[in-house]
């Protein structure tokens, strides 16, 4: 009894209360006022879009050179925990950090996602569509966009386990620089405001991709494809990523290894039975290629004259969307990063990030490509519509053309779906920690807490789908959510750095420092 009364008041139920209320009114609103909140949302974006792109552009590219700053300077040979070595294996680590991350939304972009930038103006004016519809979502979805979970899971890395604090959230990260202010109003915005656009991020996911799964499920079971069939899904996925997160970390770690072999086994079956292998493997290197040659052009591309809006509707969206979703998962990241140096976590970021997500779209991207460009289908018209609205039955299409398309559907299906489970176990779980008032790493939030944010997750993207569902309106949602994000983003950074150095400082920093404080420890 006692224990229970303990836990009851170690509850933040502001931090509970205000974002429940928020998501509650938005779902209300989306549900009975469908147009009218689609329009105040558009212009919203628009707004955001068109007068302060520029932040968006910018705050991603420096966040990228400033992690490979970190990883090569002083900051770089710190040490996360005291233990002899990393908590978990190397495949465990990487395969819990691109499952976590990514949802389902990698696999659906990956095979759809060529087809959205064949349409656009610009794609045409800067080449060719093989060059450009196959290199922009390697870069859409590249260095930058993995940036900003490196980042953050760096500075909550040491916050946890360099400083030991109580609290994992992103007022307590800001604590070096503005000290006991966090634990008043300002901390209780500072966090409202990430839940709330965590909620909205995720949410976006939800409603774009989810349809995809409906009609695979629609497919193989011979069930009608229905804003009925949608809803039952996302109540399944909510299920079983809510059973799996009662197991805590363990159950994450497990469901991320069996999600990475369903992964790499539906590569490889559409790699090998597609045929196009030499294709699909130099349209990629191509890809590649591009990226690397024309990154700081495509980072800072503005489109000043407005002549065909692609930073604005693409790039500009694409950092706001990761900026939205990296309110979580650097905790979890950090969480599982114990034993490793600041270094090892970015740089072994970027490598177990980048290669999961390169080859998801060098596939199953490259392979609806090629029988655009070698076949003349006529895929990209019938995926992706000048309205920004999706065929998701044309997406699945582009399968017909392998062995057995049915067993591919299937693996599709359940890898969706364990997809949505890891990440979304993640998100459950490090959300729930901005429920208590103090909660020490080695310790797993109480189980109650995780189940009623795995019902609140579901909401919004319910309301998304009964509304206006179209891609921009749906990309709309993320941008908003995400402006305010990307200012608590830098103050969390400048608060690293400030307390990073006052560590270096009072541990008598040298050039050898890690070594020497490790063989102190051995002694």
């Amino acid at each position: 009894m006692n224990k229970l009364k303990n836990a009851v008041k170690n509850i933040e139920l502001p931090i509970i209360i205000i974002p429940t209320t928020i998501v509650l009114a938005l779902f209300i609103t989306f549900m009975t006022l469908p147009k009218e909140s689609t329009a105040v949302v558009t212009t919203i974006r628009s707004i955001l879009s068109n007068e302060f792109g520029i932040y968006y552009l910018l705050l991603g590219l420096g966040v990228f050179l400033l992690t490979i700053g970190i990883a090569f300077s002083k900051f770089g040979k710190i040490k996360l925990g005291n233990t002899e070595k990393p908590l978990y294996s190397n495949f465990k680590w990487g395969a819990m950090i691109f499952t976590s991350t990514l949802a389902a939304d990698v696999l659906f972009y990956s095979m759809s996602e060529w087809a959205m930038y064949a349409n656009e103006s610009h794609v045409k004016e800067m080449g060719s569509i093989q060059e450009w519809a196959s290199a922009y979502p390697l870069f859409h979805w590249g260095p930058i966009a993995w940036s900003f979970y490196i980042v953050l899971a760096v500075a909550f890395g040491f916050m946890i386990h360099i400083r030991g604090r109580k609290k994992q959230r992103f007022s307590e990260a800001c604590r070096p620089l503005f000290g006991d202010k966090v634990d008043g109003l300002l901390g209780k915005v500072i966090d409202i405001v990430c839940i709330v656009a965590l909620i909205s991020g995720t949410a976006t996911t939800f409603s774009v991709t989810t349809p995809l799964l409906s009609e695979g499920i629609s497919r193989v079971t011979g069930l009608p494809n229905s804003t009925g069939l949608v809803i039952m899904i996302l109540a399944l996925i909510a299920v079983t990523y809510t059973i799996t997160v009662l197991f805590g970390i363990k159950g994450i770690s497990k469901l991320a290894s069996f999600c990475v072999y369903l992964f790499f086994a539906l590569l490889v079956y559409v790699l090998v039975g597609g045929g196009q292998i030499v294709y699909i493997l130099e349209t990629g290197v191509s890809g590649i290629g591009n990226v690397v040659q024309n990154f700081f052009h495509l980072a800072t591309y503005t489109d000043p004259l407005r002549e065909n809006s692609f930073p604005q509707n693409w790039t500009m969206y694409y950092w706001a969307y990761w900026m939205a979703w990296c309110v979580a998962t650097p905790f979890f990241i950090a969480t599982i990063s114990k034993g490793r140096s600041i270094k090892n976590v970015i740089l072994g970021g970027y490598c177990c990030g980048l290669s999961g997500t390169f080859l998801s779209f060098i596939v199953l991207g490259n392979f609806g490509l090629g029988q655009q460009m070698e076949n003349g289908t006529g895929l990209a018209d019938t995926i992706y519509n000048v309205d920004s609205s999706i065929n998701y039955s044309a997406i699945l299409d582009t399968f017909n053309s392998l062995p057995w398309p049915a067993i591919v559907i299937i693996l599709l299906v359940i890898s969706m779906i364990a997809f949505y489970s890891t990440t979304f176990d993640t998100l459950t779980l490090v959300v729930s920690n901005y429920s208590y008032k103090t909660i020490r790493s080695e310790e797993e939030n109480g189980k109650f807490m995780r189940v009623f944010w795995a019902v609140l997750f579901i909401l919004f993207p319910i309301a998304l789908i009964f509304s206006d569902g179209t891609l921009a309106n749906l990309q709309s949602v993320s941008i908003i959510a995400a402006f305010p994000i990307g200012i608590i983003i830098i103050l969390v950074i400048v608060s690293f750095f400030k307390d990073a150095n006052k560590f270096l400082k009072e541990s008598g920093y040298k050039q050898n420092y890690i070594t020497v404080k490790e063989n102190k420890q051995q002694r």
